[in-house]
């Protein structure tokens, strides 16, 4: 039995799976908000109250929303460490791996099927070529996917507190307004759920929405989203389309940063919600628009991950790596 975790500044998911290759077959879910325990092994206790196992834990491993070092990580936007030994010792077993999150989402693209996939551009992919993904949701994370002795190995950064390029004048006047709020302007100031709200602030400098009361309450984001899919509020439909574009503008960042000819993948969950203006074309407008590389970037497959889980199967395939 293999026990894999996808760690979230808001939501952790903790999965049992039986081994099969290539994909370890899931057989119990659960979720819980990260944010109401103390610790990770708080967690894990909550999860083996809710779920009595027949068996021991062969191998663990957990992507976590965070840079890992020694086995262990901390959640950016929690303040949570998850530690490989404290989990050994919690589990008895010394199998133990921690990943950052878009590396276990790497792992789980390969294993991905068909159905689960969404092409945003075909391309014409390279079977020797590397990778990327993308994910935009509490946070933003990317990873590389690296193509070595013919199997793909994912490469983890903290590419989303990187600083943000602005491409407009527009874009520009929002960097300002960022850095006056924060002091300086990351990426994940734009792209992420906190972002959506931050682009929402700036479409509604001096005026008010019809859609959101609050930006600061819980749940904006997830509003301003509604608003501008329904058409409610223009400014909310302003902002998701900044949104859009510079998501897809960051895309094609990753995508030459890392020549990936094999495919960029998008994950997250702020993706598949906002699917009908992803399928509009600002995104791929945005991630084609590089000047001299845009035909580069024409020839790499585009697809969305659909499955809510494929950070949690990345995992998965992680600790099956480990009870081999």
């Amino acid at each position: 039995m293999l026990l894999a975790g996808d760690v979230g500044g808001t939501k952790t998911l903790l999965g049992l799976f039986d081994r099969a290759r290539p994909r370890p077959i899931l057989r119990t879910l659960r979720s819980y908000p990260t944010n109401a325990y103390a610790s990770f092994v708080d967690i894990l206790q909550a999860f083996a109250r809710d779920v009595p196992r027949n068996g021991s834990v062969e191998a663990v491993a957990l992507g976590v929303a965070g840079p890992v070092g020694a086995n262990r990580a901390r959640l950016t936007n929690v303040g949570m460490d998850v530690v490989g030994e404290e989990i050994a010792s919690a589990l008895g077993t010394p199998r133990v791996r921690i990943l950052n999150d878009l590396e276990a989402l790497g792992v789980g693209v390969p294993i991905l099927s068909s159905d689960e996939l969404l092409a945003l551009q075909d391309g014409a992919p390279r079977a020797d070529g590397n990778a990327a993904v993308i994910a935009a949701g509490t946070g933003l994370g990317e990873a590389f996917i690296h193509r070595l002795d013919g199997k793909w190995v994912p490469l983890a950064t903290e590419a989303g507190h990187a600083d943000f390029a602005a491409r407009t004048e527009r874009e520009i006047e929002l960097v300002r307004m960022l850095i006056q709020r924060y002091g300086r302007a990351e990426v994940e100031s734009v792209l992420s759920g906190p972002g959506i709200e931050n682009l929402h602030r700036f479409t509604h400098r001096g005026g008010e929405c019809a859609v959101v009361e609050d930006i600061d309450a819980p749940g904006a984001a997830a509003q301003v989203s509604q608003g501008a899919l329904t058409g409610r509020c223009q400014g909310c439909v302003d902002a998701l389309r900044m949104f859009v574009s510079a998501y897809g503008a960051e895309a094609g960042n990753l995508a030459l940063r890392g020549v990936t000819t094999a495919g960029l993948y998008v994950g997250g969950g702020i993706v598949r919600k906002i699917l009908p203006l992803i399928e509009q074309g600002p995104f791929m407008l945005a991630f084609l628009d590089k000047g001299p590389m845009r035909e580069l970037l024409s020839t790499i497959p585009v697809r969305i991950i659909l499955n809510e889980e494929a950070g949690l199967l990345g995992a998965a395939a992680a600790a099956q790596a480990l009870s081999t």
